[in-house]
């Protein structure tokens, strides 16, 4: 039965989710995700400083482990939420992951963070590294693969929506209310409350038929064997499409990782908390970032229903990649040669909003292969978005002492440009703004 049929078995309220873009059985997952990333987004946003502050590391030590091992752990799982929801099905998948949350969270609130032990912390931080992406990517899974080709561009959008709200925007904010009234460390000891609700709603109260299942259809033989783990890396030459696919996703995200770590260098005016020469005070700064964000979470919407109609191809060239080619150097050059503060807050929320014109890329690329490669498809997807937070800050590093924080600048614009060409390549003759025939809905979303 596919979704369009049992629509009216759901109500009003059903037929209204699904009117927005949101495929009805998969509504608890969202605000799962919802959920789970505001708990995420608590404890990222106060960790590194309660490492220095309290937890005996320097601040070297504590940037390795909130970066460099974490981010390692979140490429890892990053590539799992895909493969193993081929083999498990993606609701087991964010049980996994909602589980590795909750058990090493615990392990390293009682013996790892005031331990002052690299090892120990780095060890057991890198571990938790692993859920996020296992619970919140294998929701992303599992919604591309149930819902309709018609909502998965704007099924797409939701999911990012639902991310983005939490990690870093109402996550960061329920930390600065709680920090005052709890302390740092019972914060963190909150946000485990917060997974743990998230975690709960998304592993037991979505009921969807597909979510227990294993991805690949009934012409795949063996579709829970683990040898699939490795046989999912062969679609990257297999299909060139998803690894520009995979490259196009990377170069999504990877400024806004950079753009975040080098410009108070630029932007902030020498004080005693950040002896930097620029034009605003860290407060503002701290505003103008919120005010990105914030524009980048409605626009997540927008585009991801845009991709329905306009095409899903259509909307990630032009409003994704040529947009942003062009806003970055705007936003930068524009804010240093006026120092003007609203202008920067303007081109800054402008680059939020055309970030998001990338959303259609999570309905593309699963839509390009078949039904037994899919779970490959968003792992390559998922992965590039792991792997964005490590390029965008490695090439600042590397470049700036070079070419300077303007030429990182003109680089990461000249990475958009070329992600005009290889979306190009990125067809699928499912997408509604290509001329083909639609992918049949291959599995019913229901209960």
């Amino acid at each position: 039965m596919s979704s369009q049929q049992a629509q009216p078995e759901y109500g009003a309220f059903g037929r209204r989710i699904e009117s927005l873009g949101m495929p009805r059985p998969l509504f608890w997952g969202f605000v799962a995700v919802f959920i789970f990333m505001i708990g995420d987004g608590v404890e990222i946003s106060r960790l590194p400083g309660y490492l220095t502050s309290e937890g005996g590391l320097s601040g070297g030590q504590a940037t390795l482990i909130t970066g460099t091992v974490y981010g390692l752990g979140v490429i890892i799982a990053s590539w799992f939420s895909g493969t193993l929801s081929a083999i498990w099905g993606p609701q087991r998948v964010m049980q996994l992951g909602a589980a590795i949350w909750v058990v090493f969270e615990i392990l390293f609130l009682l013996f790892a963070i005031d331990s002052g032990s690299l090892f120990l912390v780095g060890l057991i931080y890198g571990i938790r590294g692993l859920s996020y992406p296992l619970f919140a990517f294998g929701f992303l899974v599992w919604a591309q693969t149930v819902t309709p080709v018609s909502l998965r561009g704007s099924a797409a959008g939701w999911f990012w929506f639902a991310f983005t709200g939490g990690l870093p925007t109402l996550g960061a904010v329920v930390a600065a209310i709680s920090v005052p009234l709890l302390g740092v460390y019972n914060t963190f000891w909150l946000s485990l409350v917060i997974v743990a609700i998230g975690g709960v709603i998304g592993s037991f109260f979505v009921r969807e038929a597909q979510g227990l299942r294993p991805i690949a259809n009934e012409h795949v033989e063996n579709p829970r064997s683990y040898s699939r783990l490795l046989e999912g890396i062969d679609i990257l030459w297999r299909d060139p499409r998803v690894l520009m696919g995979g490259v196009v996703r990377i170069v999504n995200t990877s400024p806004q990782y950079g753009f975040f770590f080098f410009m108070p260098f630029v932007f902030v005016t020498a004080s005693a908390e950040a002896p930097y020469d620029g034009f605003m005070s860290v407060g503002q700064y701290s505003i103008l970032v919120s005010l990105v964000y914030a524009a980048n979470i409605g626009a997540n919407l927008f585009f991801g229903i845009v991709g329905d109609r306009f095409g899903w191809r259509r909307t990630v060239t032009y409003f994704g990649c040529v947009g942003c080619a062009i806003t970055v150097p705007l936003w930068y050059f524009g804010s240093l040669l006026t120092e003007s503060y609203i202008l920067t807050v303007a081109l800054g929320m402008l680059y939020g909003v055309l970030l998001a014109g990338f959303v259609p890329l999570s309905a593309l690329m699963p839509s390009m292969v078949e039904r037994q490669d899919k779970g490959a498809a968003l792992a390559i997807l998922n992965t590039g978005a792991g792997g964005a937070a490590f390029v965008g800050l490695a090439i600042p590093t590397a470049l700036a002492p070079f070419i300077g924080y303007g030429g990182v600048v003109i680089t990461y614009s000249a990475l958009y440009l070329v992600s005009v060409v290889l979306t190009s390549f990125i067809v699928s003759p499912a997408d509604p703004g290509e001329e083909g025939e639609m992918e049949e809905d291959a599995v019913p979303t229901t209960a």
